[in-house]
């Protein structure tokens, strides 16, 4: 049997957890608090009555005081209980924002680190947080609003069928033309307009992001904003889509709703005209003249109701959107964990014919490779751009799973580890190492953070970052990002090998670790690299073919396999690819600018 769909409501009411009866007690109280609104226009109707009744004896209209301040009685009452309704809705729509926060950031948590490459933090920032603050408009104030609208409305129909059902029905027309304009705007094939426009919001999101982050290369460069072409296509196709519904969809419809209900009366006054000559015939003329007042005055309130209904209806198509854009982070891919994990034995790393591909992509990043490294051991992978040396290191961590084969640890397959076991098992350093804008003293202790404040100072002596704290102002202590403290390229790796060298991980992978160094800030990170890799199992990725020399085996990719392998010195007597690589490197070392005297 098919399971039957949750609605967009209760799914989001399944985040509330024990608050989710506060929900409700919220939603009985504005229902509660509309129909004591409603009360007030009811007295204002008794004290025309009574006007009428006795005119022109005004002073005769003894219940008018009385009526007076039950309308007040009712107003301050009605006002009461919709603050009370809306402090319910307000904490449930605090906690379930909350609670959709904490569920998707515990989701990516479990995800490959490798899935975050591929989604920008800028999108998921505005799926996961940007949708879970849409929601508390929904749950705090346009659930209550519906809800209360809808008793104020089934009040209202009982009410105007009570006295003349035929001003009734005239003053009920504005609503039916309301809700018909309102369907034109959101329903039929309009209905996924709202998804298209937040799909454009995400991307306009996520090329912002990006083109920010950019903006260094556009300085020295000096390029242009249009440079950024993807930037300026997610602003236009945002622009565009607000523009088609707001101006195209929604003109018209708007119009005539607004034009309608704001002038209600307009369809009771035909009919009261029609009702006038009989009720003059038949004597009741007093009891006409009551009952149109009473329609009058409620004519007034249909406007009100029905714009909260349009808000509402237009809070709970952004809610229906916004779960969708949580949906797509709540279904992130996660990775899985064994039921029986087993410990690593040695500090051992295999490539067991493995093959993997990229989503989206059409040929294998890795095709069939196989290669080991014995405890202890320094291996190093080259080889041409793109063929597959950094996701070969990414596999090793779990950045991603493996399509073929296998990539054991201490020989046991990483997908049978424990990801906990596994990371502490591994460290490793990035080109692009990022430091947190915290003090280096948290920054390096993330690594360990029951580490003392020796033992990190220690690992910052043995990355060579004792330079880098004496020019600080505050030392360790010294918050990193503000007050224009910031640390060039070379000196935030060689933070990043003093949080390594903290972590203390019997396996290091080292993924083009010099890259944006200069050669001070190289030979400094070599010597980190020293204390670092003593003892340990290393696997490195470098193109400067010098920082590989001395390892005890270098393995060539090249599209995806491995095209050949051995010592330094074996590969160059081979006169392979590594061979040819090692020429093209000396020559661009020993490239320079010739001055005039010397090219005549």
């Amino acid at each position: 049997m098919k399971e039957k769909k949750q609605n967009e409501i209760a799914v989001l009411l399944n985040y509330a957890g024990n608050y989710k009866g506060l929900t409700y007690l919220g939603l009985g109280l504005s229902a509660v608090a509309m129909i004591l609104g409603m009360l007030p226009y009811i007295c204002i109707w008794l004290v025309a009555r009574d006007l009428i009744a006795v005119a022109p004896n005004w002073t005769e209209a003894a219940g008018i005081s009385r009526y007076g301040w039950m309308a007040f009685i009712f107003s301050v009452a009605g006002i009461a209980v919709y603050f009370a309704a809306l402090m319910c809705t307000h904490l449930a729509a605090f906690r379930t924002a909350s609670n959709i926060r904490k569920a998707g950031m515990a989701h990516l948590m479990k995800t490959p680190l490798g899935f975050f490459d591929s989604n920008a933090s800028g999108l998921l920032r505005n799926r996961l947080d940007g949708a879970a603050s849409e929601t508390e408009t929904l749950l705090a104030h346009n659930l209550a609003d519906i809800v209360g609208t809808v008793a104020m409305f089934i009040a209202m129909i009982v009410l105007m069928f009570v006295f003349d059902w035929r001003m009734g029905a005239a003053c009920l027309l504005a609503a039916v033309v309301s809700v018909l304009s309102m369907f034109a705007m959101m329903g039929g094939k309009n209905a996924g307009l709202m998804a298209e426009y937040q799909a454009a919001q995400d991307a306009m999101s996520k090329a912002g992001t990006e083109y920010v982050r950019g903006i260094p290369v556009v300085k020295v460069f000096q390029q242009t904003v249009y440079s950024f072409k993807a930037f300026k296509q997610a602003i236009e196709e945002y622009s565009s889509k607000a523009e088609r519904y707001q101006g195209d969809v929604c003109r018209l419809p708007q119009s005539v709703n607004l034009t309608f209900t704001e002038g209600a009366f307009i369809f009771l006054v035909p009919v009261a005209l029609l009702i006038a000559p009989a009720a003059l015939q038949s004597g009741s003329f007093g009891a006409f003249v009551t009952n149109f007042a009473f329609y009058a005055v409620f004519s007034a309130i249909i406007s009100t109701a029905l714009a909260k209904i349009m808000f509402a209806a237009s809070g709970t198509m952004l809610a229906k959107t916004a779960l969708g854009r949580i949906d797509q982070v709540m279904k992130a891919p996660t990775l899985k964990i064994a039921e029986h994990p087993e410990k690593p034995r040695d500090n051992s790393v295999e490539f067991k014919d493995v093959s993997f591909t990229y989503d989206g992509s059409a040929l294998p990043a890795l095709d069939h490779v196989s290669f080991r490294v014995e405890p202890g051991q320094t291996i190093a992978l080259v080889g041409p751009s793109g063929g597959g040396k950094t996701t070969a290191a990414s596999l090793i961590p779990r950045f991603w799973d493996v399509n073929l084969g296998a990539v054991e640890v201490g020989g046991v397959d990483v997908r049978n580890t424990d990801p906990h076991v596994l990371m502490d098992q591994v460290a490793f350093v990035f080109q692009n190492n990022r430091l947190f804008k915290a003090s280096i003293l948290d920054n390096v202790r993330s690594a360990r953070p029951n580490a003392s404040r020796e033992e990190t100072e220690a690992a910052l002596d043995a990355a060579q970052c004792r330079d880098i704290l004496e020019k600080l102002p505050d030392g360790m202590d010294t918050v990193i990002g503000t007050e224009g403290t910031y640390l060039s390229g070379g000196e935030q790796q060689r933070v990043a090998l003093a949080r390594a060298i903290l972590k203390d991980a019997p396996i290091v992978v080292l993924d083009e670790a010099t890259a944006f160094a200069d050669p001070e800030n190289e030979a400094m990170i070599q010597k980190a690299f020293t204390r670092l890799t003593e003892g340990r199992t290393v696997i490195m990725i470098a193109h400067r073919l010098s920082t590989v020399v001395g390892a005890d085996r270098i393995i060539v990719l090249d599209a995806g396999k491995v095209a050949e392998q051995g010592t330094h010195e074996a590969l160059l007597k081979a006169g392979g690819l590594y061979a040819r690589m090692w020429e093209e490197y000396n020559r661009a070392v020993q490239w320079r600018i010739s001055t005039a005297e010397e090219v005549q």
